[in-house]
């Protein structure tokens, strides 16, 4: 099946984005779709110039920015540019804080081309990039003017990259769709523009009504304390869906040890969460490990770690002040970890 991108020139001169392109993706994608895109851009009578920045969660860093930057003052682009991030998670991410603060910001737009960009990373207008200490330690809110998925990409993925994506969907319903998640516990994520959409649908309820997260869009980190600290340490060897995944589990856990949920809830999770190949443990790490890179994730508070745990499905609740015995509890029963 060959992907498309033949409408983003027309979408963007609809959305009265005239000036000129920077269309910006990874060694990864750019090979397969970005040609496309140009031709695309072209006929809708843009400037368009391509940059290319490296690919993986590794690239993710000040760095790549820079490299950035550097391709956008050759190109001597100015303020009426538009810049499109064409890729994943990583890409859009990235290119989005280049977005926000190249020439103190230009218009951006994302066009996502794996599962888990088009559910999660592109919508919100959250960009940020990686620290050594951390994961998306530096970053901004930049609201895209477009998003645009063309969900014939997804044919083009590999399966353990489809499977990565499942998390945030099956995340989705955990926070506030349970028919969505009994839709997906059953074992099918067809029809898939159904299955995308409510996903969709549920963060920007949240987003929308907490813009720049300063109560209720916490809930959209389900997973992600013990997620992107297991991401950490693994140093970016798992995808970040795999940890999602298995922080989910973490959170399910934790939620049973301390009274807000029946254990049945994680026996729920874990069944779905296997039906789409995602993994329900990580083991080969440090308790101690995993637990002090939590204290490097951004969302904590007061020097106090936060945590979205699951009460049902559909129903999540913000709780902080948690004993480190309960936390390192639900560590150890997702990495095996006797320490």
């Amino acid at each position: 099946m060959q992907p498309c991108w033949r409408g983003l020139g027309t979408a963007l001169v609809e959305r009265g984005l005239r000036g000129p392109v920077a269309l910006v993706t990874d060694t990864e994608v750019g090979p397969r779709h970005a040609q496309v895109a140009l031709g695309s851009l072209a006929d809708g009578g843009l400037t368009a110039h391509l940059v290319t920045l490296p690919a993986g969660e590794a690239a993710k860093t000040l760095d790549t920015v820079r490299l950035a930057y550097d391709a956008l003052l050759e190109a001597r682009l100015g303020r009426d540019t538009t810049i499109v991030a064409l890729g994943g998670g990583v890409i859009g991410d990235m290119v989005g804080f280049v977005a926000a603060t190249y020439l103190r910001g230009v218009a951006f737009v994302q066009a996502p081309t794996t599962l888990l960009s088009m559910v999660d990373a592109s919508v919100g207008g959250k960009v940020a990039v990686d620290m050594p200490q951390g994961k998306n330690l530096i970053g901004a809110f930049k609201t895209p003017r477009l998003v645009l998925a063309d969900l014939d990409t997804l044919a083009t993925l590999p399966p353990a990259e489809s499977a990565s994506g499942m998390a945030e969907v099956i995340k989705a319903g955990v926070i506030d769709d349970p028919d969505l998640f009994e839709h997906l516990e059953r074992g099918s994520a067809e029809p898939l523009a159904w299955t995308i959409t409510r996903a969709i649908e549920v963060k920007q309820r949240v987003v929308e009504a907490d813009p720049y997260e300063q109560g209720r869009r916490a809930v959209l980190n389900l997973g992600h304390t013990f997620g992107h600290a297991i991401e950490h340490v693994s140093q970016y060897r798992l995808r970040h869906g795999e940890c999602v995944a298995v922080g989910m589990v973490a959170a399910a856990r934790l939620a049973a040890s301390l009274g807000y949920a029946t254990p049945d809830l994680e026996t729920r999770l874990r069944a779905c969460l296997a039906r789409f190949r995602l993994p329900t443990a990580a083991p080969g790490f440090a308790v101690d490990q995993v637990y002090d890179a939590m204290f490097q994730d951004k969302k904590k508070a007061g020097g106090k770690l936060r945590f979205i745990l699951p009460r049902a499905m559909g129903d999540v609740v913000i709780v902080g002040d948690i004993p480190a015995e309960a936390v390192k509890a639900a560590i150890q029963a997702v990495i095996g970890d006797p320490s």
